[in-house]
């Protein structure tokens, strides 16, 4: 059974950081291209960051780049965020998925309405202002 476990959200004013983790059991981690992703109430869901299986790609939103650090630790089977500078349009619910195989880009730019197979249940992100 895949498990996908977010953890690291919570309440932050501007400017400040947060560090997401997304702790993956049940399935083979390195051969899994990895991402963020958020949504907001009334808004569609957007590829925020996502890294390859291979560890070697990774892709940023225009949103978010020079703020946010994607990466991976193969042997502990987790992936994080490191999120700085936040500011209030960052506020949503964020979530980690795996595809097999994929490359960044292809993960992040999935169209928004399309399920991921494996996927975690989101930890929310609320920046004041």
């Amino acid at each position: 059974q895949v498990q996908m476990v977010e953890s690291g959200g919570g309440l932050v004013q501007a400017g400040g950081s947060l560090r997401l983790s997304c702790k993956v059991s049940g399935l083979t981690f390195g051969y899994y291209a990895m991402g963020w992703f958020r949504q907001a109430p009334g808004k569609e869901r957007e590829g925020v960051s996502c890294v390859s299986w291979s560890g070697t790609s990774t892709y940023y939103a225009d949103s978010v780049k020079g703020r946010f650090t994607i990466s991976r630790d193969n042997a502990k089977n987790t992936m994080y965020l490191q999120m700085d500078s936040l500011k209030s349009e960052d506020t949503a619910m964020y979530y980690c998925a795996a595809v097999a195989y994929w490359d960044s880009y292809r993960l992040c730019t999935t169209i928004p309405g399309t399920d991921f197979a494996y996927r975690g249940q989101g930890t929310q992100v609320t920046v004041s202002s």
